[in-house]
């Protein structure tokens, strides 16, 4: 299909070289959108595909789209694009679901551990002029711990393999997986809750998902267990967190992912025992040439009638 136009919804990467090339070799232009949302939605009305990160389309923007074939997400998680919408329009909507699994794991067991052996409030000590391991309260030795992984997908199967060695064991709520691998438990998510001393997020965002780390589950938890949250910002309710940090329901919380982003970071600023890092779980040089690489290859393949790699609509 010569002469077909890409237009990318919202450019987060240093460049766009490489949709570029791989667009144009077979034949098409990639134009970045910019202006507000009503100008990304003018310019995106008589493309043949979108290229999106984060850009919303609701079902009013795709009934936008006068000739678009498909909607390429960068990313995993597609929570952002009305798939229902899309699916009604003819559009196909596909993601890259495996181009950052091991930065987001490694990210993910880094802030566990960070948070286990209380390396930031050791930080905080030094900083202050303190000194001696006494002051950090109490630590716990890894290999006594339970891991929990809510979901367990290509991360979280990951995070399991690096963690399994490590800690006491590892459980799984996931209520679209049958069987656990190598001497993992499944559980149902009362006791994912109740025995995990690091809870990990690792499920996607849904209306089933959508806030169910909110106070009822925070309560559920250990006085001495740490969240840890890589996958979407709304899975954790914020403000019931923060009740809970604050109030020793948990012992702490390590988050890549906000409800809002960027959260109100004056706001959190004193929140005790919380670890913050800016979404940047699935970031490095080679994850992102990979997830540009994926997701213009699937506008090349959509506009040439080809099967697509990662379908999702």
């Amino acid at each position: 299909m010569p002469g077909f136009r890409v237009v990318v919804t919202d450019q987060v990467f240093p460049d766009i070289d490489v949709e570029r090339e791989l667009i144009g070799a077979a034949g098409g232009t990639v134009e970045v959108a910019s202006g507000d949302r009503s100008d990304v939605l003018a310019a995106a009305g008589d493309a043949d595909a979108l290229l999106c990160t984060y850009f919303p389309l609701g079902a009013a923007d795709i009934a936008l789209l006068k000739q678009c074939r498909i909607v390429a997400r960068y990313g995993i998680g597609v929570d952002n694009v009305d798939l229902d919408a899309a699916r009604a329009a003819g559009i196909a909507v596909t993601n890259v679901p495996d181009y950052c699994v091991t930065e987001v794991a490694l990210h993910t067991v880094a802030m566990a551990l960070t948070m286990v052996r209380k390396i930031p409030a050791g930080d905080a000590l030094v900083r202050s002029g303190g000194w001696g391991a006494a002051k950090l309260g109490q630590v716990r030795r890894f290999d006594t711990l339970t891991v929990g992984l809510l979901g367990y997908g290509r991360i979280a199967r990951d995070v399991a393999g690096i963690l399994r060695p490590l800690a006491a064991g590892v459980i799984v709520h996931d209520p679209f997986v049958t069987e656990a691998v190598s001497g993992d438990r499944l559980v149902d998510l009362p006791t994912l809750l109740a025995e995990s001393d690091v809870l990990c997020v690792h499920c996607p965002l849904t209306p089933r998902t959508r806030g169910i780390i909110d106070a009822a589950a925070l309560a559920r938890m250990k006085p001495t267990a740490v969240l840890v949250n890589t996958s979407r910002g709304p899975i954790v309710n914020l403000d019931d967190l923060v009740r809970a940090l604050r109030d020793g329901t948990i012992g702490g919380a390590a988050l890549d992912v906000f409800e809002q982003e960027p959260p109100d970071g004056a706001a959190l600023a004193e929140v005790p025992h919380l670890l913050m890092t800016p979404h940047s779980a699935f970031y490095s040089r080679e994850a992102i040439r990979e997830s540009q690489r994926k997701a213009a290859t699937q506008v090349v393949k959509a506009l040439r009638g080809q099967p697509l790699d990662y379908r999702v609509a």
